[in-house]
């Protein structure tokens, strides 16, 4: 099973300045890449290769020598993530790679191999970089495993575990920098472990979520979470601090400052929403065998500008992302439902299908039986039953 962990580090100042020039090379090659694969597809229809890119890092050192300050590796997985890249369009993942830009708020790059960690000082060794203080606030593998399969050498009474002596369990570590300034390591784990099997689920085992936007989520039990709106309690706060970034001079350190100011409050409500998306979920796959969840058209949905903001600051698709892994890992399992189910016009009792439901009508009397609905707890207790008949 593999596993990423993220830790934060501290490099000094000169650190910084080698951490920079390696997320500026590997943007560089990336785009370089991306370059000459679709010149030679536009003008030529080749499709150029992994093999056949790598001819031309060689000859880029050569034309810029400042490409040799850097981690080679490092260059050699912009290569790799550019593959991945186009790999991910033509399966309709995602859309067509595009340009890096210093713009770009994911400034990271990957090191796959000769990183090592210093258990007892607590410090992560880069290649390139040198040694610097890490946060190791949560152990890579368990007790167990590390005393038994983790190879580890002593120098000075001092425990270091290296990568190439143990690269059946450590994967590729990257590093990446917030826009607030902050570094982080993430270091991808494999620890020979199975998937559970999906545990048996039934009808009292199993809970169907209706995600909505006045309550973040709506439970056939009856249940409603409420929506917690962080960036709507911010709003104000964001419209002040961005007033002040644009009305400083480009290029000043007074706009410097404003900018970053603005990226921590943004990063708060990331954090925030992050913080209460797992709780949630966590809650929810410990309280249940199955989750029965609806498939959203999100995209399609944040085109009516009036609940856009409201959508997006719920962020749906990112809870349930996190329910999916985490049912994976703890052998449970999540059920979308199509998106064209009748969860909401539908009674959940006789049958009726309401074709008369509009989005302002928050409450309904079945005209066949007369049960009387909350509209959102009926249509979780209607993708419960969608669920469990999928």
């Amino acid at each position: 099973m593999k596993m990423g962990n993220v830790y934060r580090i501290y490099p000094d100042d000169e650190q910084k300045t080698l951490i920079e020039k390696h997320i500026g090379c590997v943007r560089f090659i990336y785009n370089r890449f991306l370059h000459i694969k679709k010149v030679f597809y536009d003008k030529f229809r080749i499709n150029i290769s992994l093999s056949q890119l790598d001819k031309y890092l060689p000859m880029f050192k050569e034309i810029y020598p400042w490409l040799k300050e850097v981690n080679s590796q490092s260059l050699q997985e912009a290569r790799k993530n550019l593959h991945d890249a186009y790999t991910r369009f033509f399966k309709g993942q995602n859309g067509f790679p595009q340009r890096k830009t210093k713009k770009d708020t994911n400034k990271s790059f990957q090191i796959p191999q000769r990183y090592r960690l210093n258990l007892t000082t607590s410090q992560v060794f880069l290649p390139g970089i040198g040694w610097m203080k890490i946060k190791m606030h949560r152990d890579l593998f368990s007790p167990e495993f590390f005393e038994n399969l983790i190879e580890t050498t002593e120098v000075n009474g001092e425990v270091i575990v290296e990568k190439d002596l143990n690269g059946e369990f450590l994967r590729t570590a990257t590093v990446r920098r917030t826009p607030t300034g902050k570094y982080f390591i993430s270091i991808l784990t494999e620890d020979r472990e199975e998937y559970p099997e999906m545990q048996e689920y039934s009808e009292d085992t199993t809970v169907g979520v209706d995600l909505g936007i006045k309550d973040f989520a709506i439970l056939s039990t009856g249940e409603k979470i409420e929506n917690p709106t962080f960036l709507k309690k911010s709003l104000k706060r964001l419209k002040t601090l961005q007033r002040r970034v644009s009305r400083k001079q480009k290029g000043s350190s007074n706009r410097r400052k404003a900018v970053k100011q603005l990226a921590k409050l943004h990063e708060k409500i990331s954090n925030q929403r992050h913080d209460f998306q797992h709780k949630e979920s966590n809650t929810l796959l410990s309280d249940n065998q199955a989750v029965g969840i609806e498939t959203l058209n999100i995209k399609g949905m944040k085109k009516n500008h009036k609940l856009a903001q409201a959508i997006s600051d719920s962020a749906w698709g990112s809870f349930v992302s996190k329910l999916e892994y985490k049912a994976k890992r703890l052998g449970k399992t999540v059920i979308r439902i199509g998106m064209w189910e009748p969860s909401t016009k539908t009674c959940n009792v006789c049958g009726y299908h309401n074709k008369d439901i509009t989005l302002a009508v928050r409450e309904w009397e079945c005209p066949a039986c007369g049960t009387f609905h909350d509209r959102d707890i009926n249509a979780a207790i209607n993708i419960k039953k969608f669920a469990l008949a999928t």
